[in-house]
């Protein structure tokens, strides 16, 4: 698969980094920057974007300002792209009227749009939190999806000390935090491990937008603590037969103030 990654800043620079690192042997990653002083309404896109740019199936739009969507419809014909994938990390670089409209012109020409918020609730049918989750069909953005978006592990816990003692990472968020909370969690008794092990991953540090927000239906939090709460969600089930009554308590006070 060949992926076009657009990025505008750190935030791009990162997950770039990290699907390059990460992704299989035979995907072919390329990336192109796009400009940050971009004016407020873009009359001529392409006087933004480069002359040329190489072929791709998926596009990964990485946006760090609120004017920089509007190039994407362009940036179609000249990849040939058949999937798009534009992560909302915060709401300020992409209004739902600038969404609706990308998602239509997309649409119009049999592309496939996919806005994830936060880039990490990407699976291979969905994407998006709670009740909010939206699905989709496309085999490329799933393909890519299989190894990039919401967390998955298996856990290896030691029954009789309760100790973390592996982890395999199936499928790691974009920005390569899943990592560095699994380094950071092994070791630790199950006990510890929860809420903590969200916290940490938010250290890595998290990029995603602090202003607090409507994630779901009664749940009012902002985008980077999201991030830690989807990581302790995904860990839950694996160390919950082994948590001790206290570490259960524990969760559960935890997940009620989350809420």
């Amino acid at each position: 698969m060949n992926i076009l990654i657009a990025i505008q800043g750190s935030y791009g620079q990162r997950i770039l980094e990290n699907i390059t690192k990460r992704c299989p042997s035979d995907w072919q990653i390329e990336s192109v920057f796009i400009p940050v002083d971009l004016p407020y309404i873009i009359d001529e896109p392409r006087e933004h974007l480069p002359e040329s740019l190489p072929r791709a199936d998926l596009l990964i739009f990485l946006s760090e300002s609120q004017n920089a969507p509007q190039l994407i419809p362009d940036l179609i014909p000249m990849t040939g792209a058949q999937g798009v994938i534009v992560p909302i990390e915060n709401s300020a670089w992409m209004s739902l009227g600038l969404k609706g409209q990308i998602r239509e012109a997309l649409d119009g020409i049999g592309v496939v749009s996919v806005f994830p918020k936060n880039f990490c609730t990407l699976t291979d049918k969905t994407y998006g939190y709670g009740n909010r989750a939206e699905p989709y069909e496309s085999t490329i953005i799933s393909e890519f999806a299989t190894h990039f978006g919401r967390p998955e592990f298996t856990i290896h816990v030691n029954k009789e000390t309760g100790i973390i003692e592996d982890i395999e990472v199936l499928r790691c968020s974009p920005c390569g935090s899943t990592y560095h909370g699994v380094e950071k969690t092994i070791g630790k008794h199950v006990d510890e491990a929860l809420p903590t092990a969200g916290l940490i991953c938010m250290q890595f540090p998290c990029l995603a937008s602090m202003a607090m927000e409507q994630i779901d239906k009664g749940f009012y939090n902002t985008l980077m603590h999201l991030s830690g709460q989807i990581f302790n969600e995904r860990m839950l089930p694996h160390l919950e037969p082994y948590l001790s009554e206290e570490g259960k308590a524990a969760v559960a006070d935890h997940e009620e103030r989350e809420r």
